[in-house]
Protein backbone atom coordinates (compact mmCIF):
# COMPACT_ATOMS: atom_id res chain seq x y z
CA UNK A 1 0.00 0.00 0.00
CA UNK A 2 2.86 2.22 -0.03
CA UNK A 3 2.31 3.69 -3.26
CA UNK A 4 -1.34 5.10 -2.37
CA UNK A 5 0.26 7.10 -0.18
CA UNK A 6 2.30 9.06 -2.45
CA UNK A 7 -0.87 9.23 -4.61
CA UNK A 8 -2.80 12.46 -4.39
CA UNK A 9 -5.65 12.07 -2.21
CA UNK A 10 -8.62 11.71 -4.50
CA UNK A 11 -6.44 8.82 -6.67
CA UNK A 12 -5.55 7.37 -3.51
CA UNK A 13 -9.08 7.00 -2.68
CA UNK A 14 -10.24 6.37 -5.63
CA UNK A 15 -7.63 3.08 -5.66
CA UNK A 16 -8.77 1.86 -2.77
CA UNK A 17 -10.53 -1.39 -3.47
CA UNK A 18 -13.78 -2.45 -4.73
CA UNK A 19 -14.70 -5.07 -2.97
CA UNK A 20 -15.14 -3.62 1.18
CA UNK A 21 -17.40 -1.21 2.46
CA UNK A 22 -15.19 1.77 4.00
CA UNK A 23 -16.70 3.87 6.36
CA UNK A 24 -13.94 6.93 6.13
CA UNK A 25 -11.39 8.23 3.98
CA UNK A 26 -8.60 6.87 6.60
CA UNK A 27 -10.11 3.57 5.83
CA UNK A 28 -9.96 3.86 1.94
CA UNK A 29 -5.60 4.77 2.03
CA UNK A 30 -4.40 2.67 5.49
CA UNK A 31 -5.91 -0.74 5.22
CA UNK A 32 -4.06 -3.63 4.40
CA UNK A 33 -6.43 -5.66 1.86
CA UNK A 34 -5.42 -9.15 0.68
CA UNK A 35 -7.44 -11.20 -1.25
CA UNK A 36 -9.72 -8.10 -2.93
CA UNK A 37 -12.02 -8.84 -5.35
CA UNK A 38 -11.40 -7.14 -8.99
CA UNK A 39 -14.14 -5.45 -10.91
CA UNK A 40 -14.54 -8.40 -13.13
CA UNK A 41 -15.12 -10.87 -10.22
CA UNK A 42 -17.37 -8.37 -8.57
CA UNK A 43 -19.53 -6.86 -11.08
CA UNK A 44 -21.28 -10.19 -12.74
CA UNK A 45 -25.00 -9.60 -12.18
CA UNK A 46 -27.73 -7.75 -11.15
CA UNK A 47 -28.24 -8.99 -7.69
CA UNK A 48 -24.61 -7.75 -7.36
CA UNK A 49 -24.89 -4.69 -8.52
CA UNK A 50 -27.47 -4.06 -5.98
CA UNK A 51 -25.34 -5.39 -3.26
CA UNK A 52 -23.03 -3.32 -4.22
CA UNK A 53 -25.26 -0.01 -4.37
CA UNK A 54 -26.44 -0.78 -1.35
CA UNK A 55 -22.98 -1.92 0.93
CA UNK A 56 -20.55 0.43 -0.75
CA UNK A 57 -22.05 3.12 -2.18
CA UNK A 58 -25.26 4.06 0.27
CA UNK A 59 -22.98 2.69 2.81
CA UNK A 60 -20.89 5.56 2.41
CA UNK A 61 -22.77 8.48 1.77
CA UNK A 62 -22.07 10.87 4.94
CA UNK A 63 -22.54 14.64 5.26
CA UNK A 64 -21.65 14.02 8.96
CA UNK A 65 -18.51 16.36 8.87
CA UNK A 66 -20.24 18.39 6.31
CA UNK A 67 -22.57 19.54 9.14
CA UNK A 68 -20.34 19.46 12.07
CA UNK A 69 -18.09 21.78 10.31
CA UNK A 70 -20.68 24.20 9.40
CA UNK A 71 -21.98 24.39 12.89
CA UNK A 72 -18.53 25.17 14.53
CA UNK A 73 -17.18 27.59 12.16
CA UNK A 74 -20.18 29.76 12.07
CA UNK A 75 -22.47 30.60 14.72
CA UNK A 76 -24.70 27.27 15.41
CA UNK A 77 -22.78 26.19 18.28
CA UNK A 78 -20.33 27.32 21.11
CA UNK A 79 -17.75 25.64 23.51
CA UNK A 80 -19.79 23.16 25.80
CA UNK A 81 -19.15 22.10 29.15
CA UNK A 82 -17.61 19.30 28.97
CA UNK A 83 -15.41 20.28 25.85
CA UNK A 84 -11.63 19.40 25.66
CA UNK A 85 -10.55 22.23 22.78
CA UNK A 86 -11.55 19.90 20.38
CA UNK A 87 -11.42 21.63 16.99
CA UNK A 88 -11.25 25.57 18.51
CA UNK A 89 -8.99 26.21 15.90
CA UNK A 90 -11.55 26.12 13.38
CA UNK A 91 -14.59 27.86 15.49
CA UNK A 92 -12.07 30.72 15.45
CA UNK A 93 -11.38 30.39 11.93
CA UNK A 94 -8.40 28.65 12.05
CA UNK A 95 -7.70 26.68 8.59
CA UNK A 96 -5.74 25.76 5.99
CA UNK A 97 -4.70 23.08 3.65
CA UNK A 98 -3.86 20.99 6.22
CA UNK A 99 -7.41 20.85 8.05
CA UNK A 100 -8.00 17.45 8.85
CA UNK A 101 -11.96 17.93 9.19
CA UNK A 102 -12.31 19.97 5.83
CA UNK A 103 -10.01 17.08 4.20
CA UNK A 104 -12.47 14.60 4.91
CA UNK A 105 -15.55 16.52 3.67
CA UNK A 106 -13.31 16.64 0.34
CA UNK A 107 -12.45 12.62 0.56
CA UNK A 108 -15.80 11.55 1.82
CA UNK A 109 -17.47 12.84 -1.12
CA UNK A 110 -15.12 11.45 -3.82
CA UNK A 111 -15.04 8.44 -2.33
CA UNK A 112 -18.71 7.79 -3.02
CA UNK A 113 -17.63 9.18 -6.00
CA UNK A 114 -14.96 6.31 -6.87
CA UNK A 115 -17.77 3.84 -6.10
CA UNK A 116 -20.26 5.61 -8.46
CA UNK A 117 -17.77 5.04 -11.38
CA UNK A 118 -16.79 1.67 -10.32
CA UNK A 119 -20.00 0.61 -10.07
CA UNK A 120 -21.80 1.98 -14.00
CA UNK A 121 -18.03 0.72 -15.33
CA UNK A 122 -19.02 -3.01 -14.31
CA UNK A 123 -22.78 -2.26 -15.17
CA UNK A 124 -21.83 -1.85 -18.19
CA UNK A 125 -20.50 -5.00 -18.43
CA UNK A 126 -23.77 -6.87 -16.84
CA UNK A 127 -26.42 -7.98 -19.39
CA UNK A 128 -30.09 -7.81 -17.57
CA UNK A 129 -32.50 -10.59 -17.91
CA UNK A 130 -35.94 -9.14 -19.08
CA UNK A 131 -36.90 -9.65 -15.73
CA UNK A 132 -34.31 -7.66 -14.50
CA UNK A 133 -33.96 -4.38 -16.64
CA UNK A 134 -36.26 -2.26 -14.33
CA UNK A 135 -34.01 -2.91 -11.57
CA UNK A 136 -30.64 -2.66 -13.61
CA UNK A 137 -31.90 0.53 -14.04
CA UNK A 138 -33.26 2.14 -11.34
CA UNK A 139 -29.57 0.95 -9.96
CA UNK A 140 -27.49 2.71 -12.50
CA UNK A 141 -30.39 5.88 -11.61
CA UNK A 142 -29.89 5.81 -8.22
CA UNK A 143 -26.07 6.02 -8.32
CA UNK A 144 -26.00 8.54 -10.83
CA UNK A 145 -28.16 11.00 -8.27
CA UNK A 146 -25.84 10.19 -5.75
CA UNK A 147 -22.93 11.05 -7.45
CA UNK A 148 -24.90 14.16 -8.68
CA UNK A 149 -25.61 15.47 -5.16
CA UNK A 150 -22.06 14.48 -4.03
CA UNK A 151 -20.24 16.95 -6.72
CA UNK A 152 -22.90 19.61 -5.07
CA UNK A 153 -21.63 19.10 -1.99
CA UNK A 154 -17.98 19.39 -3.40
CA UNK A 155 -18.93 22.58 -5.26
CA UNK A 156 -20.72 24.31 -1.84
CA UNK A 157 -17.92 23.89 -0.21
CA UNK A 158 -14.89 24.48 -2.64
CA UNK A 159 -15.84 26.18 -5.58
CA UNK A 160 -15.16 29.71 -5.09
CA UNK A 161 -18.43 31.39 -6.50
CA UNK A 162 -21.01 28.98 -7.72
CA UNK A 163 -22.54 31.59 -9.90
CA UNK A 164 -19.71 32.28 -11.72
CA UNK A 165 -19.81 29.25 -14.91
CA UNK A 166 -15.97 30.00 -15.47
CA UNK A 167 -14.81 30.06 -12.07
CA UNK A 168 -12.55 26.88 -10.99
CA UNK A 169 -14.58 24.15 -9.93
CA UNK A 170 -13.81 20.47 -8.40
CA UNK A 171 -11.58 17.69 -10.02
CA UNK A 172 -14.08 16.15 -12.24
CA UNK A 173 -14.22 12.19 -11.68
CA UNK A 174 -16.03 10.98 -14.57
CA UNK A 175 -14.63 7.21 -14.74
CA UNK A 176 -12.37 4.93 -12.35
CA UNK A 177 -8.83 6.35 -12.77
CA UNK A 178 -5.60 4.90 -13.78
CA UNK A 179 -2.73 5.24 -11.43
CA UNK A 180 -0.91 7.54 -12.46
CA UNK A 181 -3.39 10.00 -13.87
CA UNK A 182 -3.02 13.80 -12.02
CA UNK A 183 -6.38 15.74 -12.91
CA UNK A 184 -6.72 19.75 -13.26
CA UNK A 185 -10.13 21.61 -11.29
CA UNK A 186 -12.65 21.95 -13.90
CA UNK A 187 -14.56 24.75 -14.92
CA UNK A 188 -17.73 25.16 -12.61
CA UNK A 189 -19.95 24.92 -16.10
CA UNK A 190 -18.31 21.89 -16.69
CA UNK A 191 -19.07 20.44 -13.56
CA UNK A 192 -22.66 21.77 -13.42
CA UNK A 193 -23.00 20.00 -17.49
CA UNK A 194 -21.98 16.34 -15.77
CA UNK A 195 -24.12 17.49 -12.89
CA UNK A 196 -27.22 18.17 -14.93
CA UNK A 197 -26.59 15.05 -16.98
CA UNK A 198 -26.99 12.53 -13.79
CA UNK A 199 -29.97 14.50 -12.64
CA UNK A 200 -31.82 14.07 -16.11
CA UNK A 201 -30.80 10.36 -16.30
CA UNK A 202 -32.43 9.51 -13.15
CA UNK A 203 -35.37 11.43 -13.34
CA UNK A 204 -36.41 9.97 -16.45
CA UNK A 205 -35.83 6.26 -14.64
CA UNK A 206 -37.33 6.85 -11.12
CA UNK A 207 -40.39 7.68 -9.55
CA UNK A 208 -41.68 9.13 -6.53
CA UNK A 209 -42.05 7.26 -3.48
CA UNK A 210 -39.16 4.97 -3.33
CA UNK A 211 -40.32 1.77 -1.82
CA UNK A 212 -37.77 1.38 0.78
CA UNK A 213 -39.02 5.54 1.89
CA UNK A 214 -36.58 7.86 2.70
CA UNK A 215 -33.76 5.86 2.89
CA UNK A 216 -32.94 5.28 -0.97
CA UNK A 217 -33.69 7.85 -3.80
CA UNK A 218 -36.38 8.60 -5.76
CA UNK A 219 -37.74 11.12 -8.02
CA UNK A 220 -37.69 13.71 -5.09
CA UNK A 221 -34.60 13.15 -4.04
CA UNK A 222 -33.15 13.84 -7.80
CA UNK A 223 -35.86 17.63 -7.64
CA UNK A 224 -34.70 18.19 -4.39
CA UNK A 225 -30.80 18.21 -5.39
CA UNK A 226 -31.86 19.93 -8.87
CA UNK A 227 -34.10 22.68 -6.92
CA UNK A 228 -30.83 23.31 -4.28
CA UNK A 229 -28.13 22.76 -6.95
CA UNK A 230 -30.12 25.45 -9.54
CA UNK A 231 -30.74 27.77 -6.14
CA UNK A 232 -26.98 27.72 -5.69
CA UNK A 233 -25.95 28.45 -8.93
CA UNK A 234 -28.34 31.45 -9.04
CA UNK A 235 -30.51 29.79 -11.96
CA UNK A 236 -33.60 30.75 -9.94
CA UNK A 237 -36.33 29.37 -12.94
CA UNK A 238 -35.46 26.16 -12.26
CA UNK A 239 -34.77 26.35 -8.37
CA UNK A 240 -38.49 27.26 -8.62
CA UNK A 241 -39.29 24.28 -10.83
CA UNK A 242 -38.09 21.62 -9.10
CA UNK A 243 -38.50 22.72 -5.07
CA UNK A 244 -42.61 23.22 -6.23
CA UNK A 245 -42.55 19.47 -7.95
CA UNK A 246 -41.13 18.18 -4.90
CA UNK A 247 -44.09 19.93 -2.82
CA UNK A 248 -46.69 19.08 -5.28
CA UNK A 249 -45.34 15.59 -5.60
CA UNK A 250 -43.59 13.83 -2.95
CA UNK A 251 -46.29 13.15 -0.92
CA UNK A 252 -45.41 14.64 2.05
CA UNK A 253 -46.33 18.03 4.11
CA UNK A 254 -44.76 20.11 6.41
CA UNK A 255 -44.02 18.39 10.07
CA UNK A 256 -47.04 19.77 12.48
CA UNK A 257 -45.12 21.15 15.50
CA UNK A 258 -47.25 17.85 17.61
CA UNK A 259 -45.58 15.42 15.46
CA UNK A 260 -41.86 17.55 14.82
CA UNK A 261 -39.97 15.22 17.66
CA UNK A 262 -40.63 12.09 16.04
CA UNK A 263 -38.82 13.07 12.93
CA UNK A 264 -35.88 13.52 15.01
CA UNK A 265 -35.90 10.52 17.41
CA UNK A 266 -36.61 8.90 14.09
CA UNK A 267 -39.42 7.14 15.00
CA UNK A 268 -41.62 8.71 11.86
CA UNK A 269 -40.61 10.05 8.32
CA UNK A 270 -42.67 13.40 9.08
CA UNK A 271 -41.60 15.57 5.96
CA UNK A 272 -37.71 14.15 5.01
CA UNK A 273 -37.18 13.78 1.71
CA UNK A 274 -33.95 12.03 2.19
CA UNK A 275 -32.15 10.76 4.85
CA UNK A 276 -28.55 8.44 5.96
CA UNK A 277 -29.85 5.36 7.67
CA UNK A 278 -28.11 4.80 11.33
CA UNK A 279 -29.58 2.11 12.70
CA UNK A 280 -29.05 1.89 16.51
CA UNK A 281 -26.15 -0.65 15.97
CA UNK A 282 -24.16 -0.72 11.91
CA UNK A 283 -21.95 1.17 10.25
CA UNK A 284 -22.00 4.81 9.71
CA UNK A 285 -21.33 7.79 11.71
CA UNK A 286 -22.39 8.91 14.88
CA UNK A 287 -24.27 12.44 14.72
CA UNK A 288 -24.89 12.80 18.15
CA UNK A 289 -21.13 12.59 19.28
CA UNK A 290 -20.08 15.85 17.52
CA UNK A 291 -22.58 17.69 19.83
CA UNK A 292 -22.03 15.79 23.07
CA UNK A 293 -19.99 12.28 24.42
CA UNK A 294 -23.01 10.21 25.59
CA UNK A 295 -26.10 11.49 25.74
CA UNK A 296 -28.03 14.55 24.67
CA UNK A 297 -28.45 15.51 28.18
CA UNK A 298 -26.69 17.85 31.01
CA UNK A 299 -24.66 14.38 32.16
CA UNK A 300 -23.49 13.37 28.93
CA UNK A 301 -20.67 15.89 28.62
CA UNK A 302 -21.56 18.53 26.07
CA UNK A 303 -19.22 18.94 23.95
CA UNK A 304 -20.75 21.71 22.12
CA UNK A 305 -23.92 23.91 23.21
CA UNK A 306 -26.10 25.74 20.94
CA UNK A 307 -25.12 28.98 20.16
CA UNK A 308 -26.56 31.75 22.23
CA UNK A 309 -28.33 34.21 19.57
CA UNK A 310 -29.56 30.94 17.26
CA UNK A 311 -31.42 30.10 21.61
CA UNK A 312 -32.18 33.52 21.72
CA UNK A 313 -34.53 33.20 18.43
CA UNK A 314 -36.20 30.24 19.51
CA UNK A 315 -36.22 31.17 22.94
CA UNK A 316 -38.16 34.31 22.63
CA UNK A 317 -41.00 32.89 19.96
CA UNK A 318 -44.00 31.66 22.08
CA UNK A 319 -45.03 28.01 21.02
CA UNK A 320 -42.12 27.66 18.72
CA UNK A 321 -41.63 24.09 18.78
CA UNK A 322 -38.04 24.07 18.07
CA UNK A 323 -37.13 25.43 21.80
CA UNK A 324 -38.01 22.38 23.24
CA UNK A 325 -36.64 20.13 20.91
CA UNK A 326 -33.09 21.47 20.01
CA UNK A 327 -32.58 21.91 23.92
CA UNK A 328 -32.73 19.76 25.94
CA UNK A 329 -34.89 20.20 29.75
CA UNK A 330 -32.00 19.43 31.81
CA UNK A 331 -29.98 22.23 30.19
CA UNK A 332 -28.57 25.18 32.28
CA UNK A 333 -30.16 28.53 31.22
CA UNK A 334 -28.42 32.04 32.66
CA UNK A 335 -30.52 35.02 32.43
CA UNK A 336 -27.73 36.43 33.31
CA UNK A 337 -24.84 35.09 30.37
CA UNK A 338 -24.01 38.16 29.56
CA UNK A 339 -21.93 39.24 33.06
CA UNK A 340 -21.31 35.53 33.84
CA UNK A 341 -17.14 34.87 34.39
CA UNK A 342 -18.12 31.52 32.72
CA UNK A 343 -20.84 31.28 31.11
CA UNK A 344 -19.66 28.29 29.18
CA UNK A 345 -20.26 26.46 32.67
CA UNK A 346 -23.46 28.71 33.72
CA UNK A 347 -25.14 29.06 30.41
CA UNK A 348 -25.19 25.22 29.26
CA UNK A 349 -27.43 25.20 26.08
CA UNK A 350 -27.47 20.88 25.50
CA UNK A 351 -27.90 20.15 21.59
CA UNK A 352 -31.08 17.66 21.79
CA UNK A 353 -31.83 18.17 17.94
CA UNK A 354 -30.17 14.67 17.81
CA UNK A 355 -31.13 12.74 20.35
CA UNK A 356 -30.54 9.23 19.43
CA UNK A 357 -32.89 6.09 18.89
CA UNK A 358 -33.59 3.91 20.92
CA UNK A 359 -30.33 1.80 23.08
CA UNK A 360 -28.25 4.11 20.66
CA UNK A 361 -28.27 7.85 22.45
CA UNK A 362 -25.68 9.37 19.72
CA UNK A 363 -27.01 7.83 16.83
CA UNK A 364 -29.62 9.46 14.33
CA UNK A 365 -30.41 9.38 11.12
CA UNK A 366 -28.79 12.39 9.10
CA UNK A 367 -31.58 14.58 7.39
CA UNK A 368 -30.35 15.32 3.82
CA UNK A 369 -33.10 17.24 2.40
CA UNK A 370 -36.29 17.97 4.17
CA UNK A 371 -39.31 19.64 2.64
CA UNK A 372 -39.08 23.07 4.61
CA UNK A 373 -36.40 23.96 2.35
CA UNK A 374 -38.22 23.28 -0.74
CA UNK A 375 -40.54 25.90 0.65
CA UNK A 376 -37.32 28.42 1.99
CA UNK A 377 -35.66 27.71 -2.16
CA UNK A 378 -39.64 29.03 -3.30
CA UNK A 379 -38.90 31.68 -1.33
CA UNK A 380 -36.11 32.77 -2.03
CA UNK A 381 -37.18 32.61 -6.24
CA UNK A 382 -40.36 34.56 -5.01
CA UNK A 383 -37.84 37.64 -3.80
CA UNK A 384 -35.56 37.23 -6.56
CA UNK A 385 -38.87 37.98 -8.74
CA UNK A 386 -39.64 41.13 -6.14
CA UNK A 387 -42.85 38.93 -5.46
CA UNK A 388 -42.17 39.55 -1.74
CA UNK A 389 -45.75 38.78 -0.44
CA UNK A 390 -45.34 35.57 -2.21
CA UNK A 391 -42.26 35.27 -0.07
CA UNK A 392 -43.62 35.85 3.16
CA UNK A 393 -46.63 33.86 2.18
CA UNK A 394 -43.94 30.67 2.41
CA UNK A 395 -41.91 31.98 5.33
CA UNK A 396 -45.09 31.78 7.33
CA UNK A 397 -46.31 28.08 5.69
CA UNK A 398 -43.00 26.56 7.64
CA UNK A 399 -43.55 28.41 10.72
CA UNK A 400 -47.10 27.99 11.35
CA UNK A 401 -46.44 24.19 11.00
CA UNK A 402 -43.76 24.60 14.07
CA UNK A 403 -46.09 26.80 16.74
CA UNK A 404 -47.25 24.69 19.30
CA UNK A 405 -49.88 27.59 20.15
CA UNK A 406 -50.56 30.88 18.88
CA UNK A 407 -50.47 31.81 15.60
CA UNK A 408 -47.36 32.49 13.16
CA UNK A 409 -48.21 36.34 11.51
CA UNK A 410 -48.02 36.89 8.06
CA UNK A 411 -44.24 38.60 7.28
CA UNK A 412 -44.34 41.63 5.87
CA UNK A 413 -41.45 42.68 3.44
CA UNK A 414 -40.92 46.08 2.30
CA UNK A 415 -37.42 45.37 -0.10
CA UNK A 416 -35.63 42.11 -0.78
CA UNK A 417 -33.06 42.97 1.38
CA UNK A 418 -35.99 42.96 4.30
CA UNK A 419 -37.22 39.57 2.51
CA UNK A 420 -33.67 38.06 2.34
CA UNK A 421 -32.89 38.50 5.74
CA UNK A 422 -36.29 36.86 6.89
CA UNK A 423 -35.37 34.24 4.83
CA UNK A 424 -32.03 33.81 6.31
CA UNK A 425 -33.26 33.97 10.07
CA UNK A 426 -35.41 31.11 9.39
CA UNK A 427 -33.31 29.02 7.55
CA UNK A 428 -30.78 29.18 10.53
CA UNK A 429 -33.62 28.83 12.72
CA UNK A 430 -35.32 25.58 10.84
CA UNK A 431 -32.10 23.94 9.07
CA UNK A 432 -29.74 24.57 12.39
CA UNK A 433 -26.98 21.62 12.68
CA UNK A 434 -28.05 20.14 9.47
CA UNK A 435 -25.03 21.61 7.15
CA UNK A 436 -26.67 24.49 5.51
CA UNK A 437 -25.10 27.69 7.62
CA UNK A 438 -22.03 28.16 6.74
CA UNK A 439 -23.27 27.84 2.48
CA UNK A 440 -26.17 30.28 3.54
CA UNK A 441 -24.23 32.74 5.12
CA UNK A 442 -22.07 32.75 1.95
CA UNK A 443 -24.97 33.14 -0.45
CA UNK A 444 -27.15 35.64 1.53
CA UNK A 445 -25.63 37.27 3.98
CA UNK A 446 -24.65 40.61 1.71
CA UNK A 447 -28.33 40.39 0.01
CA UNK A 448 -29.68 40.36 3.03
CA UNK A 449 -27.78 43.27 5.00
CA UNK A 450 -26.48 40.91 8.07
CA UNK A 451 -23.62 39.22 8.79
CA UNK A 452 -22.79 36.11 10.71
CA UNK A 453 -24.05 35.97 14.45
CA UNK A 454 -22.08 35.16 17.33
CA UNK A 455 -23.27 36.03 20.76
CA UNK A 456 -20.40 38.01 22.58
CA UNK A 457 -20.70 34.05 25.02
CA UNK A 458 -19.86 31.90 22.09
CA UNK A 459 -16.38 31.34 22.66
CA UNK A 460 -13.85 31.70 26.04
CA UNK A 461 -12.00 33.94 24.05
CA UNK A 462 -13.00 37.39 22.42
CA UNK A 463 -16.14 36.40 20.11
CA UNK A 464 -15.38 37.59 16.74
CA UNK A 465 -17.74 36.87 13.64
CA UNK A 466 -16.26 36.73 10.09
CA UNK A 467 -16.99 39.40 7.63
CA UNK A 468 -19.10 38.55 4.77
CA UNK A 469 -17.14 37.64 1.33
CA UNK A 470 -13.95 36.79 3.29
CA UNK A 471 -12.24 33.89 1.48
CA UNK A 472 -12.59 31.28 4.26
CA UNK A 473 -16.17 31.03 3.18
CA UNK A 474 -14.45 28.82 0.40
CA UNK A 475 -12.40 25.54 1.96
CA UNK A 476 -8.88 25.15 0.93
CA UNK A 477 -7.97 22.69 -1.33
CA UNK A 478 -6.26 19.76 0.60
CA UNK A 479 -2.62 19.36 0.98
CA UNK A 480 -2.44 15.97 -0.35
CA UNK A 481 -3.40 17.39 -3.76
CA UNK A 482 -1.82 20.44 -4.31
CA UNK A 483 2.00 19.24 -3.05
CA UNK A 484 1.16 15.63 -5.68
CA UNK A 485 -0.67 17.03 -7.97
CA UNK A 486 0.28 19.92 -9.49
CA UNK A 487 -1.86 20.93 -12.04
CA UNK A 488 -4.99 21.67 -9.25
CA UNK A 489 -5.30 25.14 -8.01
CA UNK A 490 -5.38 26.01 -4.49
CA UNK A 491 -8.25 28.73 -3.72
CA UNK A 492 -7.08 32.13 -2.86
CA UNK A 493 -5.90 33.25 0.43
CA UNK A 494 -4.58 29.85 1.67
Amino acid sequence: MNKIYKKALVIAVCLSSVGFTLNSCKDAIDIEQPGLLDDATLFTSVSNLNDYLVGSVYANMDTNNDIYFSAVFTDEVKPGAGSGGQEYEIHRYFIDPTTGLTTGIWAQHYLVINRVNRLIAGAAKVTPAASEVAQYNSIIAQARAIRAFCYLQLETFFAQDMKDPNGLGVLLLKDVPVIDVKLPRSKNQDVYDFINADLDYARGILAYNAPAGRFYVDKGFVNAVTARFNLYRGNTTLAKQYAQDVISNAGLTLTAASAYPTMWNDTARGEIIFALNRLATGNGSSIGTRWNTNSSSITGNPMWALGRNLFNIINTTPGDVRRTVYVDPSSIIDPNYLTSTSPRDTDQLVVDKYPGKTSAATRNDLKVFRLSEMYFILAECETAASNFTGAAALIQQVRAKRYNSGTAPLPVYASSTAAYADILKERRVDLALEGHRYIDLKRLATAAGVTMDRNQTDDVVTVTNLPNNSYKYTLPIPVQEINLNPQVQQNPGY
